[in-house]
C-alpha cells in the first residue's frame, strides 16, 4: 500500500506550500465533521471517547455548554505548548475554534433518540464519521490539533514511545473526566479499538499532495510511528 507522506513543516511553510484553497475546504470541512461527530456520540448516550469524557465531565459543574467546553479546554492545552516549544499552525488554531463550534450546532439540532438500534447506529456512525474528520484536518497539511501537539511536545522532551505518552494522557484525563461525571460505555472501548485503524485506512486517501512532494511513499509498519509525528507536527 502506498500514500502520499504527511510533511513536517513550520507553520509558515504550511501557508506557502501551495495548493491552498483546496487545503483550507479541505481543513473546514474535517473540522466541522469532527464537531458533527462529536455531537453524534454524546447523544447516543452510549460512551464517548477520552477527552470527551472529560470535556463532559467538567461542563457537568459549570454553566458553560459541551462546545464552550471544548473551545476553552483547547486553548488551555494550547498554551501548554510554550513550555514544549511546540508552534501552532493555521490548522491549529481553527482545532481550537470550529470544533467546539460545530458541536454545540450539531447538539442544538440533533436529539437523543429513545430505541437503542437507533442510538448504537448514532454511535457507530459517529465513530466512523470522526475518523473520516480526522483524517480530513490532519490531510489538510496545516498542523495538529491542540491535543495531539501536546502528546507529540511530550514525546519530543520526555524520549517517550508515542504509545505510552498517548495511552497515559488518555487514561488520566479519561479517569478524571468519569470522576466528574463523564459518560463512559460501550462507545469508549468501541472508540478505542477503532479510531487508530479508521484513520489508517482513511488518511491515504485524503492527504494532499504539496507540489514538489513526492506523491506517493510506501506504508509499513515499521515507518507508522514516524508518519503518526509527522500528521501531528512533530
Amino acid at each position: 500500500m502506498t500514500r502520499t507522506p504527511l510533511a513536517a513543516m513550520t507553520p509558515l511553510e504550511q501557508l506557502r506550500a501551495g495548493r491552498t484553497t483546496r487545503r483550507l475546504v479541505q481543513l473546514a470541512v474535517g473540522l466541522t465533521l469532527y464537531g458533527v461527530s462529536m455531537a453524534m456520540m454524546v447523544r447516543s448516550g452510549l460512551g464517548l471517547d477520552p477527552w470527551d469524557v472529560f470535556h463532559y465531565g467538567v461542563a457537568q459543574h459549570l454553566p458553560l455548554s459541551f462546545g464552550t467546553i471544548v473551545i476553552i479546554v483547547g486553548a488551555l492545552v494550547l498554551l501548554a505548548w510554550i513550555p514544549l516549544r511546540q508552534w501552532p499552525g493555521l490548522g491549529t488554531i481553527a482545532n481550537v475554534v470550529v470544533i467546539g463550534l460545530a458541536t454545540d450546532a450539531t447538539l442544538a439540532l440533533l436529539d437523543r433518540p429513545d430505541p437503542l438500534p437507533a442510538r448504537i447506529a448514532l454511535l457507530l456512525g459517529g465513530i466512523v464519521l470522526n475518523a473520516l474528520a480526522g483524517a480530513l484536518y490532519i490531510g489538510s497539511q496545516f498542523g495538529p490539533g491542540p491535543r495531539d501537539g501536546l502528546m507529540t511536545g511530550l514525546v519530543g522532551r520526555t524520549g517517550r514511545s508515542i504509545r505510552l505518552v498517548r495511552t497515559t494522557i488518555e487514561v488520566a484525563v479519561l479517569a478524571v473526566g468519569w470522576l466528574l461525571g463523564g459518560v463512559v460505555g460501550v462507545g469508549t472501548v468501541l472508540y478505542a479499538v477503532s479510531i487508530g485503524p479508521l484513520v489508517h485506512v482513511f488518511l491515504p486517501l485524503f492527504t494532499v499532495a504539496l507540489p514538489g512532494q513526492p506523491a506517493t511513499a510506501p506504508v509499513t509498519d515499521a515507518g507508522e510511528e514516524d508518519a503518526v509525528r509527522s500528521s501531528c507536527g512533530a
